[in-house]
């Protein structure tokens, strides 16, 4: 019997998971869940609103050309221009640029790898467009920045590349609404995010949960059909004893406090004289 018993618990290894059951888990906990994401996306909601930083993003552009003898621009000199963004945007970000910008903005407290990481360069596709973008926690200075570095592009890196002047686009303005955190982003996160991990804490503790509860999981675990099944009875059981056990145990420590002799409980006794009667009487 046991080794049939192992041997069935051993082919149930391999849990097979109830969808419905899982959908009707979900509804006995709808509000547990609820009410955890309701409490997550509020924390992160708070923490993003006080804790976190708002950062700013300005933006300037560089229009790269590459024109031959009497600026008249043929195929090759845009061919030519093409391919030079990308050297553009990597000479953009070196050591020499970022420690002009500095010295120029006055930034002696900003080393050139923290004032990279402010920076963002990039090329949209099929244009010869430049954008140098920096984003700080002031506006003010995500402005200048962004201006600087475009202005020394300007000039510097053709010296350096024996090319054409580039073009300033278009200058960096001081942005009036933050680009980052998104507070409803966050929070919409939050929420799902704390429904998530309340409804997987059900399913984890419901799928470890091998009591035998059923006759189906009798037959389940133990391979065997049970012939008939007795309900409880909730009046079998009214509490009366615990409640007289409970105010015996009290007059007791109260007694024991107060340093006086015990005095019987009433409906103690009389309960033990009931039943000692009841006893007696059956005999």
């Amino acid at each position: 019997m046991e080794n049939e018993r192992n041997r069935r618990f051993n082919d149930n290894e391999e849990m097979e998971i109830d969808l419905v059951e899982l959908f009707f888990l979900f509804r006995r906990r709808l509000r547990e869940v609820v009410i955890s994401a309701l409490i997550v996306g509020v924390l992160v909601g708070a923490y993003t609103f006080f804790l976190v930083p708002p950062k700013y993003q300005a933006t300037s552009k560089l229009y790269i050309v590459s024109a031959s003898n009497d600026s008249v621009v043929n195929l090759t000199d845009l061919q030519i221009a093409t391919n030079l963004t990308g050297d553009y945007q990597q000479l953009i970000l070196s050591r020499p640029m970022m420690e002009s910008t500095i010295k120029n903005l006055g930034l002696e407290n900003t080393t050139a790898n923290q004032l990279k990481e402010m920076l963002s360069v990039s090329n949209p596709n099929g244009t010869r467009l430049i954008n140098i973008t920096a984003t700080t926690t002031d506006p003010v200075l995500s402005r200048d920045i962004a201006n600087e570095v475009a202005k020394l592009a300007k000039s510097w890196l053709p010296e350096v590349m024996e090319s054409a002047e580039p073009n300033i686009a278009e200058d960096a303005i001081t942005p009036t609404h933050r680009s980052s955190p998104s507070l409803t982003k966050n929070v919409l996160i939050g929420l799902i995010a704390g429904a998530v991990l309340c409804y997987g804490f059900f399913v984890v503790q419901y799928l470890l949960d091998d009591t035998v509860t059923s006759a189906d999981d009798f037959e389940k675990y133990f391979g065997m059909v049970p012939l008939s099944s007795i309900p409880e009875d909730p009046a079998a059981n009214d509490g009366s004893d615990r409640e007289i056990d409970r105010g015996d145990i009290f007059h007791r420590f109260r007694n024991f406090v107060t340093g006086k002799k015990r005095t019987p409980n009433k409906k103690y006794e009389s309960s033990r004289k009931h039943k000692s009667t009841g006893r007696s009487g059956r005999k």
